[in-house]
């Protein structure tokens, strides 16, 4: 085998995992991805991506893919679970203040309402 076989296979072979992590990520996806999913997509990408190269300095890009895939997901999931917690939380403030300003402006109207009353 040549060095120019090698190459390719070992291209092809970190190419191929990359594509198999892209297809695992995305096949969870029937619709809008959450930012738990969204970061665990990233992290299998990203983690793929480093894995493949490690893996090719020891002349296993698959093998390095692979492992990356599965760490990087699992370090993504973490991370979009925090970030998934902290939306949740924002929107349920975000709730909150609506039904204090809604609240709020009811007893504007029932001041108002009080001020306009004849007094006997």
């Amino acid at each position: 085998m040549n060095s120019n076989t090698g190459v390719l296979r070992r291209n092809s072979s970190f190419i191929a995992s990359i594509a198999v992590a892209a297809t695992l990520v995305t096949g969870c996806a029937g619709g809008a991805l959450t930012t738990r999913e969204k970061g665990a997509g990233i992290g299998a990408l990203g983690g793929a991506s480093v894995g493949g190269l490690i893996g090719s300095a020891v002349h296993h890009p698959l093998a390095g893919a692979m492992i990356g895939t599965v760490l990087g997901a699992g370090a993504g999931g973490l991370v979009g679970d925090q970030l998934q917690g902290r939306e949740n939380q924002a929107a349920d403030q975000d709730q909150q203040i609506y039904r204090n300003q809604q609240e709020l402006e009811n007893q504007r109207r029932d001041i108002d309402q009080l001020r306009r009353r004849p007094e006997y």
